[in-house]
């Protein structure tokens, strides 16, 4: 049997005359930079998001770039972040001439650890420096937030979420006693998603979005995504050709309205696989470790919370590069997020962080491997896979 980490095909196929009328229409309007399919996308997402505005910008690594340049991030500055992720959160922070500092992660969720973040601001010269704290709601679940934030209001620095892999997904804000569900990238000051094709929402090339309840930043956005000019030809800032195409967000407005399903679909098979190696006997054995979701006991008090949106599927395994070939071999589709670490990247052996030591994201680096997960994987490919990881290990 073969089982693809993503089916895009799968994916696409029962939504393809939508996505085609969509693409058809943008292509006779003849408007295909910025204009009514990225308004409409803009203001649907931060709706979804929950947040007041949203900006469309060319890909998740330039929401990153533009989002921290509206921030007011330059050389000099110190950005917080995790080593634990894709290059894109820290060579973001590099382009701007600031200083990434790392934190180490939480083993259980791989987010940024907001004890080691309070520790880290506990030097006065350190804090002083501090600019942002870019944390990455990593694999589909968001990083621990209220911590974060109440470290913000006491040294002064804003938030910006990397949640790239994580629109959709719910956060649990406690407020007059009641638990309030709020979504990534609107807890901070600002979020940023990515539409790269794998993402759970994805389009057909590169797309970004930048979401906020700021809306001053959401203009000075809105300004450095066209080269800084405002009005036309007056550039009283520097920014960048960031603009998302129509037809990326003509692609994204069919897609959006089937994403609610699609994280049923993915957290379905998440209680799947729980079952299935359970049953299997590979989680008591200690051959793997299943990831957690932490915010699901309190989502259970209602129907609906996304508190997971599972954009990987990521276990902690025994012997993981040769389970990793093995599975490759037996026609599964597996992935290594992320096999080298931030601080350990060969662009930033000069700098004084690629000497710095963060255990816990070396060791994930060394043990996790990604399974397929998407919503229209069959319960017959979930069984496989985990009856052929039994067959290594036993």
């Amino acid at each position: 049997m073969k089982v693809p980490l993503l089916d895009l095909k799968a994916q696409l196929d029962p939504i393809r005359d939508e996505i085609q009328a969509a693409i058809n229409t943008t292509i006779d309007s003849i408007c295909y930079i910025l204009g009514p399919e990225v308004e409409k996308l803009e203001k649907d997402v931060a709706e979804y998001s929950g947040a007041l505005a949203g900006v469309g910008v060319s890909s998740g690594t330039d929401a990153l770039l533009a989002a921290l340049m509206a921030m007011g991030v330059k050389q000099g500055d110190l950005v917080v972040t995790t080593p634990y992720t894709f290059f894109a959160t820290m060579g973001s922070i590099l382009r701007l001439g600031a200083e990434p500092v790392f934190v180490d992660i939480d083993p259980v969720t791989y987010n940024i650890d907001p004890q080691q973040v309070a520790a880290l601001l506990d030097d006065p010269a350190i804090a002083a420096k501090v600019k942002v704290v870019l944390p990455v709601h990593l694999f589909g679940q968001c990083a621990d937030m209220t911590p974060l934030v109440e470290l913000a209001h006491k040294h002064g620095f804003s938030i910006l979420e990397d949640a790239a892999q994580a629109i959709g997904s719910v956060y649990p804000v406690q407020k007059n006693a009641e638990t309030v569900w709020k979504a990534a990238g609107s807890i901070g000051d600002a979020g940023c998603f990515s539409f790269f094709p794998s993402k759970n929402l994805g389009c057909m090339g590169d797309g970004g979005m930048i979401i906020t309840n700021n809306l001053d930043l959401a203009e000075k956005l809105r300004i450095l995504r066209v080269h800084g000019g405002a009005p036309k030809y007056h550039h009283a800032v520097i920014g960048g050709n960031f603009r998302l195409d129509a037809m990326q967000a003509a692609v994204l407005n069919v897609k959006l309205k089937y994403l609610p399903e699609w994280h049923v679909g993915r957290r379905r098979n998440a209680q799947r696989y729980k079952q299935m190696f359970n049953q299997a006997s590979l989680v008591d054995g200690g051959y793997v470790s299943l990831p957690a979701a932490i915010y699901e006991d309190q989502a259970a008090q209602r129907s609906g919370i996304d508190y997971h949106i599972y954009n990987q599927y990521v276990i902690r395994a025994e012997k993981r590069d040769a389970l990793k070939e093995y599975l490759l071999s037996e026609g599964i589709g597996v992935e290594i997020y992320y096999p080298i670490p931030l601080h350990h990247q060969n662009c930033v052996t000069d700098l004084s962080l690629s000497t710095m030591s963060y255990p816990e994201t070396e060791k994930a680096a060394k043990e996790t491997l990604a399974l397929p997960i998407y919503s229209e994987l069959t319960e017959d490919m979930q069984q496989y896979v985990v009856d052929r990881i039994a067959a290594f290990y036993k």
